[in-house]
């Protein structure tokens, strides 16, 4: 299979809930997806969409993106632009970022619980992290379950690190949150790690859709 990233729009909010029921005990209401959405200058919301065929041709992407140069090239390997609509592609994940000051904080992020462990939600996770780009944030928080052990491990590989709890901060169980942070990800170190892992990811990604795509036919 092959995954698209995208920006979410208004005509997801159905879909991407319908994965936040699998996801979470609580769930967003449609107008607070449309009021972030149409806050623009400090909350991005992506989606991840689903398809057997290779992606669309690829056309110049906008100018408006402040991606790290050096980035960029990994970026369209994982990120493509298209030149025709992917709607028609059922979405396995979506995830959000919020501005606060300097910081990013990853609101959500959430898998298709059928996709989950083939790289969706770390690919998720790589867009959020050029959406805080994007935002000209300077570091990444977020809070994840102190249970949630997958999680982590994922967020520690790309350099985040705990930095306290909340405590009893989720109301369906009680459970206490892990606060995780970021050193400051404009900072060469953090650019190096982050080529590296998406180096890593893309190879995963390229793999996987060799093993499950047909080879083509031999011509006779």
């Amino acid at each position: 299979m092959y995954y698209f990233i995208e920006p979410m729009s208004e005509d997801d909010i159905a879909e991407v809930q319908e994965i936040e029921a699998q996801s979470f005990p609580s769930s967003w209401s449609a107008t607070t997806y449309k009021r972030e959405l149409r806050n623009t200058a400090t909350s991005r919301y992506l989606v991840v969409r689903m398809s057997s065929t290779p992606p669309p041709a690829q056309i110049e992407p906008t100018p408006t993106p402040r991606w790290p140069g050096f980035l960029n090239h990994i970026r369209a390997a994982l990120f493509p632009p298209t030149s025709e609509s992917t709607h028609s592609c059922p979405i396995i994940g979506y995830g959000g970022v919020w501005l606060t000051v300097d910081d990013a904080h990853i609101t959500t992020i959430a898998v298709d619980p059928r996709f989950r462990g083939y790289g969706v939600g770390e690919l998720l996770l790589n867009g959020l992290i050029d959406a805080a780009y994007d935002l000209e944030a300077k570091m990444l928080t977020l809070e994840v379950r102190v249970s949630n052990t997958v999680a982590q491990r994922l967020y520690v590989k790309y350099g985040f690190q705990p930095g306290g709890t909340r405590r009893r901060y989720y109301t369906d169980n009680g459970e206490d949150a892990l606060i995780m942070w970021t050193e400051r990800i404009d900072a060469p170190e953090y650019h190096a790690l982050l080529a590296e892992l998406r180096r890593q990811l893309y190879t995963r990604l390229q793999r996987q859709a060799e093993e499950i795509t047909p080879a083509p036919e031999s011509p006779e």
